[in-house]
């Protein structure tokens, strides 16, 4: 008989402790411990696993490779995050905030693989078989030849999937309601997600099928469990998005047959999610083109250049510590920018409020959004709004220089194709420059900080207490 024992884990982490305390030592959460019964089977130690002796299969690493083989879906948004279709024999990891749409547009995607003569299986965890008839007649998708199935426990599932012809894609919603005789714990524990994931993921291998299994995230925004089942996975794909915007955002955060950080736009409807060509036209349709502290920025997401408005409110403090409210962008890199137009350029801004936007509810990560903040920065203090037609990237240094980005002949062409007719960036190389554009190029951020304030149109008065 096998020998079990109990164990402390963390629900948040999935660090290992000798006893329950309040708080895990390892990611800091408190009363994510919880005791478990952990299993000699699958999921156990290293101890009772039993090797028959076998040695491993040696190749040489050179050699002729294969092309990983894709299941295409159609929807092109969807297929380019993932990097061209689902790989056969993958297991991917989607989430988001309940209510986002995941279940929406995985049932999209197995009724269009469904339409290709695809074998697709639905299983759902949380909904009865009736209830998602009513989410794909909603969608249109009430006559699709997709097989449902309601159930929560691995093993079924498990046998459901080799009693037929192999399917070509699983969707498993989710992984947070699965449990498996293996593992003598509640449904959604540390041990049961990860015991039940490395299942499915073998499946996965074994039969050549896509595999997607969607989880839950915490109120961070990450997703529940062990972080251990976002290394088991091929992809791990985060559908973003605000319930106060129709947009949701498909971002890969991880991709082993494809590059990571791309996304996919899609537009919430009556009918479901409906694909968006042309992002970036969508993120600055309700721009305010006369309103000061609005400016443009040329990004890249992934391989996509996306064109968005950051938006700055710059206003007088009546408390003696200023706020900062940042939705959309490191909040530790404004305090940078701040920091060095006090020190390097000589604006006083600190001592007021701060208030910084990205419009449409898009998160922006990289640095090359600086010079687009300072400058909505100073166009709200100075109160003279930017020019409707320029748009701005580049990188800040401490030392108030403008560092060059790359992919810039991608976001000038972005730029241009949307009528842009100005850019203001760093130091651009020879081939970047190849466009119709009027490009100013800033080597220090105090050039461009008094291009915009010879422009302010604040009393002399105000102007002299601002800076």
């Amino acid at each position: 008989m096998a020998k079990t024992r109990t164990s402390f884990l963390c629900q948040a982490c999935g660090a290992v402790s000798s006893r329950w305390q309040g708080r895990c030592d390892a990611c800091g959460e408190w009363n994510s411990i919880v005791e478990e019964v952990v299993d000699s089977g699958v999921g156990a130690g290293p101890k009772a696993a039993r090797s028959n002796g076998r040695p491993a299969n040696l190749v040489p690493l050179a050699g002729e490779t294969e092309s990983a083989a894709r299941v295409v879906t159609g929807l092109a948004e969807f297929d380019r995050v993932t990097g061209g279709g689902f790989v056969r024999g993958s297991a991917l990891l989607v989430g988001g905030d309940p209510g986002i749409g995941k279940s929406t547009l995985l049932l999209q995607s197995a009724g269009a693989l469904a339409a290709q003569g695809k074998r697709v299986i639905y299983v759902s965890g949380e909904e009865a078989v009736a209830q998602v008839r009513l989410r794909a007649q909603r969608l249109g998708l009430g006559e699709a030849n997709v097989l449902l199935a309601a159930e929560t426990n691995v093993e079924i599932i498990l046998a459901t999937l080799e009693s037929g012809p192999p399917p070509d894609l699983v969707i498993i919603d989710s992984i947070q309601t699965l449990w498996t005789d293996r593992v003598d714990s509640a449904p959604g524990t540390v041990t049961q997600v990860r015991t039940s994931a490395q299942a499915l993921t073998r499946i996965a291998k074994k039969s050549g099928a896509a595999v997607v299994l969607v989880g839950h995230v915490t109120k961070d925004g990450q997703i529940a469990g062990p972080r251990v089942v976002e290394h088991m996975v091929d992809a791990v794909l985060y559908f973003e998005g605000d319930s106060s915007h129709t947009f949701r955002i498909l971002r890969g955060v991880k991709n082993r047959y494809g590059a990571t950080d791309e996304i996919g736009v899609f537009a919430m409807t009556e009918r479901g999610l409906e694909q968006v060509a042309n992002p970036s036209a969508l993120f600055l349709d309700q721009r305010d083109r006369e309103a000061a502290g609005s400016a443009v920025f040329a990004g890249m997401e992934g391989t996509r250049p996306l064109l968005v408005e950051i938006q700055a409110l710059v206003a007088p403090s009546p408390l003696g510590t200023p706020r900062r409210a940042v939705v959309g962008w490191d909040a530790s890199r404004l305090s940078m920018v701040l920091a060095v137009l006090e020190t390097r350029c000589g604006v006083r801004i600190g001592a007021n409020d701060i208030y910084l936007n990205v419009a449409g509810g898009l998160k922006i990560s990289e640095p090359a959004a600086d010079l687009a903040v300072a400058a909505a920065l100073i166009s709200s203090l100075t109160g003279a709004a930017l020019p409707p037609d320029a748009v701005y990237f580049g990188e800040i240094s401490l030392a108030g220089g403008v560092r060059p980005v790359v992919h810039g002949a991608l976001r000038l062409r972005e730029a241009q194709k949307l009528g842009f007719r100005s850019v203001s960036t760093g130091r651009l190389g020879k081939a970047d420059r190849a466009t119709d554009l009027a490009v100013t190029e800033y080597g220090q951020l105090s050039e461009m900080v008094s291009h915009i304030a010879a422009q302010g149109k604040m009393p002399a008065r105000e102007e002299e207490e601002a800076w």
